[in-house]
């Protein structure tokens, strides 16, 4: 059995080309208790001005950090995705229901664009969120501080 495909968590795009994508590709260290239930991800930026390709993990508490604020979203609010780990993703609604996107790599860029996604993109985002834990659930307990064991709902 094989890796899944990846799964993009985050999809905004515009009429205009721009679009912010966050793409979920897998487990970070599969089998290894301490790193198999956070996720490699590719975040793929493009705007007139910018192509990128960067990486970010993903814990499954920025997962459900990110339920958390996406539900409470709304004109003039913000939700974020990375955790102060490193690059950062900040998204706030606009009363317009544009989407102000910024991007923080520390070692590498700072940025800040518009998106006027499709109308429908809450709800779609809410079935990627839903996705993305099917296809990769936890799988991991942390049984005392810095102290694991494998769920007993664990795939094998």
């Amino acid at each position: 059995m094989g890796e899944p495909e990846p799964v993009d968590l985050i999809h905004l795009a515009d009429a205009d080309g721009n679009q912010c994508i966050v793409r979920v590709t897998g487990r970070s260290q599969p089998g290894v208790l301490t790193g198999h239930d956070t996720l490699r991800a590719d975040v793929l930026v493009s705007t007139s001005f910018l192509d990128a390709r960067l990486e970010l993990f993903l814990l499954q508490q920025d997962l459900s950090t990110w339920e958390e604020q996406f539900q409470r979203l709304v004109p003039r609010g913000n939700a974020g995705l990375g955790g102060g780990r490193g690059l950062e993703l900040g998204f706030q609604l606009n009363e317009d229901e544009s989407v102000g996107v910024t991007l923080h790599d520390p070692d590498r860029l700072s940025t800040f664009f518009w998106i006027r996604p499709q109308d429908d993109w809450i709800q779609d985002h809410r079935a990627r969120l839903d996705r993305v834990r099917q296809v990769w659930p936890s799988e991991v307990i942390e049984t005392a501080p810095m102290s694991y064991e494998w769920s007993p709902n664990r795939r094998k």
